[in-house]
């Protein structure tokens, strides 16, 4: 797809400058502006075994190192309470959140204690559901996100899932049997990796289907280019004109029970949350090692590292290492174009309130590309609505963004010291596919 094309071509370019960072010796986050609307990021790096292919900061679990960074990860959140923030809403990510649910309980009722947080999203993986986890979040947690990404046994042998997860029937029992324990409870889906054939995922759709849960997420393969190569050393290239063809399958098999709710998000019921939290909000704050905070038109980034980012919260001081360029005024409007219409809606009055001028104004040639190659529904006075083209061509961008960050995850994690290198070399390693349950654009 010619459309496609150009825009993975401008984005590989253009992220190029969005999410560069320099590095910086920051003892604080800057503080609140009045009147705008933050959310709360929380990043959990650990788990059982480590995945060659993700790029998301994580370490291999260990229960005393998990303690003693959980309580860290606390004393970061009172910091940022201190700062004078609030936030309606929590997003806990990893890693695997899951990992300690004592632990987790704990931080999440710190969270409502320090802030006005009425809604919270979690990871889990398939082996984390159960009576246990119910017990622990039913009352906690009202979107729990469950990474799944098939039912096939080929490729959950491929992604080395099937020895750590089970296979497709396990998988599907553990999910159906928390049905109805969550508001929102989504599973996490895969879709465009290079051994999937359209009968494979036309069963994966009819398996979640089946699930009875309420809503899914079918993520297409995104790959930094260092992990592009390895996938192609390893299971094959990415496809990324097949890409196009599969995202409409699914919208169209789903379309009798799901609805889209944003881009690659699609719920059976009109409430369900969504876990990409930049699309109802345009700053949010990280805590944890390795989080990105956006605030203020500019990137900042937590260390990677476990023990740097101990010594720095004991010493009473944030972790922030990194910090992004400025935004321009025109990247801050292409920046709310794509969460807004990645959500499906863009909001011209909104548009116009925060920079003055008319989004056919500002973003003129964005708006032509989007009109010539069949991307807009609607485009009224009020608002601009999207085709089911459109929505695959934000697909598109989002893929291309994450991707992006997860070269500059890979190029941290390359910096760490030996000794937390080694971290990430104990016990077997998995190749599973990355997916971006909290990162941010």
């Amino acid at each position: 797809m010619l459309s496609e094309r150009a825009i993975t071509a401008a984005l590989r370019l253009l992220n190029r400058d969005y999410l560069a960072q320099d590095p910086v010796d920051m003892d604080s986050l800057p503080g609140p502006v009045p009147g705008t609307g933050y959310v709360l990021y929380a990043h959990v790096p650990f788990c059982e075994r480590l995945c060659l292919y993700c790029s998301f900061n994580r370490f291999l679990y260990r229960e005393d190192r998990a303690r003693t960074y959980f309580r860290h990860l606390r004393d970061e959140m009172r910091m940022v309470a201190e700062l004078g923030y609030d936030f309606p809403s929590l997003y806990i990510g990893g890693g695997t959140p899951t990992i300690l649910l004592d632990e987790l309980a704990a931080t999440i009722d710190l969270a409502k204690d320090l802030f006005s947080i009425t809604e919270v999203s979690c990871e889990t993986s398939p082996n984390h559901l159960g009576p246990e986890l119910v017990d622990a979040l039913s009352e906690r947690v009202q979107r729990l996100s469950v990474g799944v990404q098939s039912f096939e046994e080929k490729l959950l042998r491929q992604m080395d899932r099937f020895e750590k997860y089970g296979d497709g029937k396990t998988l599907f029992d553990r999910v159906s049997g928390i049905v109805g324990q969550f508001h929102s409870l989504n599973v996490d889906m895969i879709f465009n990796f290079p051994s999937q054939t359209e009968e494979i995922l036309r069963k994966d759709i009819s398996l979640l289907r089946a699930t009875g849960a309420n809503q899914t997420t079918f993520y297409p393969l995104m790959a930094s280019p260092k992990t592009r190569r390895e996938l192609s050393r390893a299971v094959g290239t990415i496809d990324y004109v097949r890409e196009a063809h599969y995202y409409d399958l699914i919208t169209e098999v789903l379309s009798n029970e799901f609805k889209p709710t944003s881009a690659w998000t699609y719920s059976r019921d009109r409430d369900a949350m969504i876990d990409e939290y930049i699309v109802d909000y345009d700053q949010y704050v990280g805590v944890g090692s390795g989080a990105l905070s956006f605030l203020g038109g500019r990137t900042y980034g937590n260390t990677f590292s476990l023990k740097d980012y101990g010594a720095s919260i004991g010493a009473g001081r944030m972790s922030v290492i990194k910090r992004g360029r400025p935004y321009s005024r025109k990247a801050l409007m292409r920046y709310r174009f794509v969460t807004d219409l990645f959500g499906l809606k863009l909001d011209k009055d909104r548009f116009k309130a925060d920079f003055g001028v008319p989004v056919e104004q500002g973003l003129w040639a964005e708006i032509a590309f989007m009109h010539a190659a069949g991307g807009i529904a609607s485009h009224t006075a009020e608002e601009i609505t999207l085709t089911q083209k459109g929505r695959y061509l934000l697909m598109v961008i989002m893929r291309e963004t994450l991707a992006s960050s997860n070269d500059a995850r890979d190029q941290a994690r390359e910096a760490l010291p030996l000794e937390e290198k080694m971290l990430l070399l104990e016990g077997d390693a998995c190749h599973e596919m990355v997916f971006p349950e909290a990162a941010a654009v």
